[in-house]
């Protein structure tokens, strides 16, 4: 590899890590403009049950494919006030659980 070549790799690496850290940003400040009191109320629905917020993190999970996408939603939910942090743990366990069940080997008959 010449110089060139990891020079450019690594500013590409620093814009994408800057790219994603002002979409969390932008995607934190919309949150906190959406966050009515309905949105709210749905979230705290799932504090009352514990496997409730599993269950929704694992299919959230298994709905859109990413543990990754589903984590940021919460940190946003999280961090523009619209969910606690009890609640987003619970959602974090399910996405987790979510990408687990989803790399399950399938039986063979």
């Amino acid at each position: 590899m010449d110089a060139i070549t990891v020079t450019t790799s690594i500013l590409t690496l620093i814009s994408g890590l800057g790219v994603f850290l002002i979409a969390c940003s932008m995607m934190s400040s919309n949150l906190e403009s959406l966050g009515s009191k309905r949105l709210k109320a749905l979230f705290a629905k799932t504090s009352n049950s514990k496997l409730l917020g599993v269950g929704i993190g694992t299919v959230a999970t298994a709905a859109i494919q990413s543990s990754g996408a589903v984590s940021v939603m919460v940190i946003g939910f999280v961090n523009a006030g619209i969910m606690t942090l009890a609640q987003a743990a619970t959602i974090m366990f399910g996405a987790n659980i979510g990408t687990t069940a989803r790399r399950l080997p399938k039986p063979t008959q």
